[in-house]
This record gives C-alpha cells, structure tokens and sequence, in this order.
C-alpha cells in the first residue's frame, strides 16, 4: 500500500489447450462425457481487481469489441456467484485473446474472477465449493480454476493429474472465425470413443507427439465440415518445418501445432501471420 492507496490484484487467465478431446458418451440430460488432457499457453486475457462499492466490469484489448454487447459475461455471471452481500469490485479485463474459440477464454476468465475476488474479500472458500461453483458456470472453467495441467473426464468437473510433460513451445492460430460448440457437438457423428491410455510421464516433445498421434480430437472434422478455413490453418502447420503436432483444440477453431521450443514456436507464429488471423507462438506451461 502506498499513500493508502490499495494496488489492484492481477491475474492471467491463461490458454487452455486440449491436447486430445475424445467425446465418450452422453447423459440422460444431454450434455456430452469426455475424455480430454488440458494445458496452458504462457498467453491469455489479464484481469484486474479493486476494491469498489458496487461490482463492475470494464474491458480492454484487441479483442474488447467481441465483448461490449455482453453485459452479462462469465466474468460477471461468476463475480455474482461468489460475491457475499454488499460486496463490491472494479473488474478489468483485457481481452487479450479471441472469442468463442476453442482456448477456454470466457472460462479462464471466470476462473480468474473466482480466484482474485476470494483474495480480494478475504473468502475461505474450500476448493471443493470453488470447484462446484466453477463447474455451474461452464465444464471448462474447473480445469481453468487450477490452471495447470490436467486429465478431464466427466462433463469436465473430474480432474485427475495429467502426465508429466516436457518443456517444449505452443504455436495458437485462430482464423478469425467464431465455431458454435453446440453446432460442432450436433454435426459430429459415428461412435463414442474409448478412454485414452496415458503414460505417466513423456520424457521429450518426440515421444509425447508420437503417444498423441494415436489419440484425436473427436470434434476437429465435424468443425472442419462446418468452417472449412480450420482445415486451411491445419494445413499452414503441418507445413511448417519442426512441427511435431498439429490439432484443433476444443470445439475450435483455433488450432495448434508443437514445437522444440518456445522460441521455435514463437517464429513460426510470425511466419503464420495472415491478414484476419491471430498468431501467437511460445512457451507450453507445464
């Protein structure tokens, strides 16, 4: 504190990669079962808190335009959630990342608010209440909430450790196009798929590459099928020299390749630069 003034707490809603996604089954309720291994790109949106008397939402960044006609976003929707009575904060987030793309940004930033709103009210929530209250704003927002990676099974509330994974760098390429979940979920067809066999560790990017290519991402053809430029940014990747990977992540569209290491990934995301697509290459946090 200087001058009384309190310095607001800050946070990175990082990027969820889904390194593999297979849909096994669905509830009587609808909603589909999966089998998936979630990690973190050492990018993502940034949210801010401070103390204020009523709850607030300002938002920033190059993707602040997505935003400005939902009132009523994750961010809010769970600040409200976690709030006790007469609780206030000014909340800013810049939005750093695209909308409604397959990386967990909506739900990576309800996980932020979750976490920097129980630090700023003082919360002793436990980590089984938080995970409940995550769980009721989105499946991908409990992975979100630990932020590491993660085995995601259930409709995503079931999070086991995941595979020990070497250090090795992240290309992300979006098209500039925004995939409906609901709309991949119903064009998907064929068989559920079984859970995967992981190891419990992967000792380089080589032998975690080859152990991935035995696994898929269940919905990656049904969005192709639906946005056919996914398949053009599949294509850009695998074309690049010292790709190990490529895969659609979530329900898309972005998309991703693996690379040696972040400063590898970080140049072939400038080589991927297209007018209306977004690039970023970097570290894989594990």
């Amino acid at each position: 504190m200087t001058n009384g003034i309190v310095p607001p707490l800050c946070s990175q809603a990082s990027a969820k990669v889904n390194l593999f996604l297979h849909v096994t089954g669905r509830r009587p309720d609808g909603y589909h079962l999966l089998d998936s291994l979630a990690v973190f790109a050492d990018v993502g949106d940034v949210l801010r808190a401070e103390p204020a008397v009523t709850l607030s939402l300002a938002v920033d960044g190059p993707f602040a335009a997505a935003l400005t006609n939902e009132p009523d976003n994750l961010v809010m929707r769970a600040a409200r959630a976690l709030a006790p009575p007469q609780a206030g904060a000014r909340l800013t987030l810049t939005k750093n990342l695209p909308v409604a793309s397959g990386i967990g940004g909506g739900s990576a930033d309800a996980a932020a608010a979750l976490r920097l709103l129980s630090q700023l009210w003082g919360l002793t929530r436990s980590d089984e209440d938080l995970g409940r209250l995550a769980l009721g704003l989105g499946a991908d927002v409990p992975v979100c909430l630990v932020s590491r990676p993660a085995r995601m099974s259930g409709i995503g509330e079931r999070l086991a450790p995941a595979p020990r994974l070497p250090p090795c760098g992240i290309v992300l390429v979006n098209p500039g196009i925004a995939v409906a979940t609901a709309d991949v979920f119903r064009a998907r067809q064929g068989n559920w798929s079984e859970r995967a066999a992981l190891p419990d560790e992967w000792d380089s990017i080589a032998s975690m590459a080859a152990g991935l290519r035995t696994l898929r991402n269940d919905l990656e053809a049904p969005a192709v099928a639906l946005q056919p430029l996914i398949g053009d940014v599949l294509a850009a990747l695998t074309a690049l020299p010292g790709c190990h990977l490529v895969r659609m992540s979530g329900s898309g569209a972005t998309c991703f390749g693996l690379f040696d290491t972040p400063s590898a990934a970080a140049l072939a995301a400038e080589r991927l630069r297209r007018p209306g697509w977004w690039s970023w290459g970097g570290a894989l946090k594990v």
